[in-house]
């Protein structure tokens, strides 16, 4: 009988492994940013590309909660200009007719593939698809942060905004990986490490932290904490615990602690690039710092409460998180779980121990890291 840790580590883990993109929708997706940076190549600007930022890039995409909500992938469109010799509108503008360009050639070609629909938002363009939407952040470098820094537009401000969405993307990295390198030094060999096919544990805290974020602001999305800076303070807050339930249990403990004040404002930097602060918004709208700390005070509440069901079985457990999640998911998760469960009992025999069918395999019936597992279509 697995632990009350391992077993919410599991029906978590199990839970957000169905709300991950699929690698389907995943490789339509790549493809579709990858033809847009290869036809900007040949009829842009000279040295402009296309990469990914944000979720997608640092693998915590979580399928959003409503009906026939599509899987938000964020983009940056790079173009090799100085802001000496552009305004901010100008850059936008100039992102806006390639991409529109684009999207007729797709159509005059006779690509059912191509976009259907492209929109202008406050800082990016948004090009639609089935089942998806990349939403094109334009900008050039920044040439006072090298090699990475970028200039982003912003219709509502007049100076350029910073960013470093490959800098970010690099230090989440080492913050998923410091799972590998504390078990590294536990082993003799790193050979004895377990390698994670597809979601450290930090990525799945990530996903689980703003599944449950998307639910409780499903309803006002205009005060919904962004994800950037959950995965920000998740990232700061990670100590490297393997298990997942423990993980998310001891992000929540120390995340709030890295919400700064500086100079009487509410700040958290940007690990890439300390003058981008992902709560300037608290400073002008207080109802939306009131709001954050509300969710963080319902999630925490929610993982105490899992953490006091030990010894009340797994159909207790299940019923609870039902309670606070998606149905859906959690039963798909539970259901999995439960057959595996099924499975190990039917190959025990009266005694409790392995029968020898089980135990010819020559290790333990059933193998789980907690750490996610490939897509299921």
């Amino acid at each position: 009988m697995d632990s009350l840790p391992e077993m919410l580590s599991m029906l978590l883990d199990g839970a957000v492994d169905v709300l991950d993109i699929s690698e389907e929708l995943r490789e339509a997706a790549v493809t579709a940013y990858e033809e847009v940076g290869a036809w900007l190549a040949d009829h842009g600007n000279p040295g402009s590309h296309v990469y990914p930022q944000g979720s997608f890039l640092l693998g915590t995409v979580v399928r959003p909660s409503t009906p026939g909500g599509e899987y938000d992938i964020d983009l940056v469109i790079w173009l090799l200009l100085v802001r000496e010799n552009i305004t901010q509108s100008e850059l936008k503008e100039r992102v806006g007719r390639l991409l529109d360009d684009y999207r007729k050639w797709k159509s005059d070609q006779g690509h059912a593939d191509g976009p259907h629909s492209l929109e202008s938002r406050r800082r990016c363009w948004t090009l639609g698809y089935q089942g998806f939407h990349l939403d094109v952040l334009p900008a050039i470098p920044d040439d006072e942060h090298p090699p990475t820094g970028i200039l982003l537009t912003d219709e509502n401000l007049f100076r350029w905004q910073h960013s470093n969405p490959i800098g970010y993307a690099d230090w989440f990295k080492g913050r998923s990986e410091m799972t590998r390198v504390l078990l590294a030094k536990r082993h003799a060999s790193v050979a004895d490490v377990p390698t994670w096919r597809t979601r450290t544990p930090l990525q799945r805290v990530v996903q689980i932290l703003k599944w449950h974020c998307m639910i409780a602001f499903a309803a006002d999305l205009d005060n919904r904490p962004p994800s950037i800076l959950i995965t920000t303070l998740a990232g700061r807050a990670y100590d490297g615990e393997p298990d997942l339930f423990t993980a998310v249990r001891g992000v929540l403990d120390n995340m709030t602690q890295y919400v700064e004040r500086r100079n009487d404002k509410w700040w958290v930097p940007n690990p890439a690039h300390e003058e981008e602060n992902f709560t300037d918004k608290w400073n002008d709208y207080p109802e939306r710092r009131k709001a954050f700390y509300r969710w963080y005070d319902q999630i925490t509440a929610t993982m105490n409460d899992l953490a006091g069901l030990e010894g009340k079985g797994l159909d207790t457990v299940y019923a609870r998180l039902t309670e606070t999640f998606d149905r859906e998911p959690v039963t798909k998760s539970y259901l999995r779980y439960a057959t595996e469960m099924n499975k190990q009992q039917l190959r025990m025999g009266t005694t409790g121990l392995l029968t020898a069918s089980a135990s010819s395999t020559g290790r333990r019936l059933r193998e789980h890291t907690f750490h996610g597992h490939l897509p299921r279509n």
